[in-house]
């Protein structure tokens, strides 16, 4: 999508439509000839409320051949995500009248409203066509003119546009990947999404096969990973942003598909558990964006990915796992009650590997517990650590970014529910409190290292329509974490 500055008005662009922001019972401004259209309106119709939307005909008498107004609701309660809400429901309204060009006029709070107009403008024109491109014939909107206040920083402005268009485009790469099926998308094909970023952007991208899986010691993705023919892989992704300095860690679980293995999950849903990758396809969304954005930042990604199948050669409950034993040769054994709390299995070994490479700080993304979803719904992720200020950073980066989380304790009470009587630790502590006892299973991993981990397992994908979202992944973290490593300094 194109995004053309002006510091002209709306009104007086030539497009098939341009869009005009309105809070909840204001009234709005602007020549005569605007406030004769609206004469007719009736409060019912249109009064501001947030999202609300009124596409009226000028019949010649503006510039614009359409006016879409958009509410915002209260504005004391404005924030960038009503921004983005706001803007998804325009672009949706246009897409649907099939207008293709737009123009929209600038006012509140410039450089944050930018950067939520262009996020929300690209990632709610994305829909997953690929197995059905002649299905949709809704038109796209491909140029949104973005008309700002007089005396704006032009030069400024378009810095702003072109960041934002970096994120929201990792944001629907990875949603892309996301909606890919299991037997489309299997562990050596995620490593080859990792290859392809690492020439395209610069990093240097290092895959663990099976072999070198075994040499490592990688017992827990291993074990994992056995019951399927597509053999696991560890990931890892780094970017050199800063002249020294200890790597900032960024964790991934990438289940390709989750059939639970011998603790075989029910039928219904199970299609979902294509999405279990998406921790690990935000870490690649993320470690794109960085190197695009060329951020002043060490960082390293690493992905634990593996297909969980039952077979004859699947791990087992009951069996005791060696996760990844590391450079001091004492790996964490694992009591395995459940073969389907596998992703912390998986995070295990990338946890450790991650402390292992130096990391000064480590955030981990996991489909983890549907405990999670029981306790925040589809609405914010879980947020568990043993770092507070991180966790306030992230907090703050959500309710910026939109992609929202919420915290929950991690007290030793819970981390007692996780002791074995024949290993270290088993991978479950039961039903109650289940999204913080896998926490406290990863946090076996990570030691002192401040550490972040986000259960994403409501928040990855959707099943209804979202303000500028569709059903399907949502890239959940991408933009909140671009957003925390921004402000890093």
């Amino acid at each position: 999508m194109n995004f053309p500055v002006t510091t002209s008005s709306a009104l007086s662009q030539r497009q098939p439509a341009s869009i005009l922001f309105a809070f909840e019972k204001e009234r709005l401004g602007g020549p005569p000839t605007v406030k004769s259209l609206l004469r007719n309106v009736g409060p019912k119709e249109f009064h501001g409320s947030e999202r609300q939307v009124l596409l009226l005909h000028t019949g010649g008498k503006l510039a614009p051949q359409r006016l879409l107004l958009v509410g915002l609701g209260k504005r004391d309660e404005f924030t960038s995500e009503t921004m983005r809400r706001a803007v998804g429901a325009a672009v949706k309204t246009l897409r649907d009248a099939g207008i293709e060009r737009a123009a929209v006029q600038v006012n509140e709070n410039v450089d944050d409203s930018l950067q939520a107009i262009v996020e929300a403008a690209i990632l709610a024109t994305y829909k997953f066509r690929q197995f059905k491109p002649d299905d949709d014939d809704a038109t796209e909107l491909k140029s949104l003119t973005l008309c700002l206040p007089a005396r704006t920083d032009l030069k400024a402005a378009k810095r702003s546009i072109a960041d934002a268009q970096i994120v929201a485009d990792a944001t629907n790469q990875a949603r892309e990947i996301g909606n890919l099926p299991g037997n489309i998308v299997t562990p050596r094909v995620m490593a080859e999404y990792a290859r392809t970023l690492a020439a395209e952007s610069g990093l240097v991208c290092t895959v663990l096969a099976k072999k070198e899986l075994e040499k490592g010691g990688f017992g827990g993705l291993l074990a994992v990973g056995g019951g399927s023919v597509n053999e696991p892989h560890l990931i890892v992704l780094e970017y050199f942003g800063a002249k020294d300095g200890a790597p900032i860690a960024l964790v991934g679980k990438a289940i390709t598909f989750d059939s639970g293995g011998i603790s075989i999950k029910p039928a219904d849903k199970m299609d979902e558990m294509k999405f279990d990758k998406c921790g690990g396809v935000a870490v690649l969304a993320i470690m794109k964006a960085v190197a695009a954005l060329k951020l002043p930042l060490n960082i390293i990604g690493v992905i634990s990915s593996a297909e969980n199948m039952p077979s004859a050669t699947s791990y087992r409950p009951g069996d005791i796992v060696t996760s990844y034993r590391g450079k001091d040769k004492r790996g964490v054994t694992i009591e395995v009650l459940n073969t389907d709390a596998e992703g912390r299995i998986v995070l295990g070994d990338a946890l450790a590997y991650a402390r292992e490479r130096g990391a000064t700080t480590i955030i981990d993304f996991a489909t983890l517990t549907g405990a999670c979803v029981v306790a925040l719904g589809s609405i914010a992720a879980g947020l568990m650590g043993n770092d507070d200020a991180l966790q306030d950073k992230i907090r703050a980066s959500g309710e910026r970014t939109g992609d929202r989380v919420w915290p929950l304790p991690l007290w030793q009470e819970y981390k007692n529910k996780i002791k074995s009587d024949v290993a270290d630790i088993k991978n479950t502590g039961g039903r109650y409190g289940g999204a913080i006892t896998a926490a406290a299973f990863l946090a076996k991993y990570v030691g002192d290292t401040p550490w972040a981990h986000l259960d994403i397992a409501g928040t990855a994908w959707t099943t209804e329509e979202l303000p500028y979202l569709t059903k399907g992944a949502t890239g959940f973290g991408v933009r909140l974490v671009i957003d925390l490593l921004r402000r890093w300094s």
